[in-house]
């Protein structure tokens, strides 16, 4: 079974260097068996707000609404974690027996690269869809993240969609 792992596609996220990004997420979504799709909130009381005094997304807040419109049967998991690899999520890769996670979103260089790198210790195989990504911190993180993404998983797994989706129909 094949999973995209939707990540962080929030209206509090968009700007110049992440408005691609809906759209291609959205349109990713028919060509996989499994969706998830996460929403980061920042709780009172996390180390988002007590160590790097960051206070937007609210639980409840505009900011932590989705931008795109998730499949129907695409479970939206709330994290307050940089990393998606919540038990939440992690359950449901083990139902489905999914050794493969397809990553797209925001933002390549926290979220997506922290999923990563999380997924490659518990032996699965990420791979990002680099089209699919950016970084509300701009090109240069975005940019960063896959440098660093390319030197802890693999550049082979750091890919375009188009790539990625011709190696799912090939069955590999």
């Amino acid at each position: 079974m094949n999973c995209l792992l939707i990540v962080d596609v929030q209206m509090g996220f968009i700007n110049d260097a992440t408005r691609h990004v809906p759209d291609r997420v959205a349109a990713l979504q028919g060509y996989f068996d499994r969706v998830i799709v996460t929403r980061f909130v920042n709780p009172p009381g996390s180390f988002h707000r007590e160590l790097i005094r960051w206070e937007r997304f609210a639980p409840g807040s505009e900011e932590t609404a989705l931008a795109f419109q998730p499949r129907a049967d695409a479970p939206v998991i709330d994290k307050a974690t940089y990393s998606c690899l919540v038990p939440k999520v992690r359950t449901i890769l083990e139902a489905d027996k999914i050794n493969v996670v397809h990553l797209c979103g925001i933002a390549t260089d926290n979220c997506i690269l922290k999923t990563a790198v999380d997924l490659f210790e518990a032996r699965i195989k990420p791979v990002i869809l680099v089209d699919a990504c950016g970084s509300h911190g701009g090109q240069d993180c975005h940019d960063a993240g896959l440098l660093l993404l390319r030197r802890f998983i693999g550049a082979d797994q750091v890919v375009e969609s188009d790539r990625a989706l011709h190696e799912i129909k090939l069955g590999g």
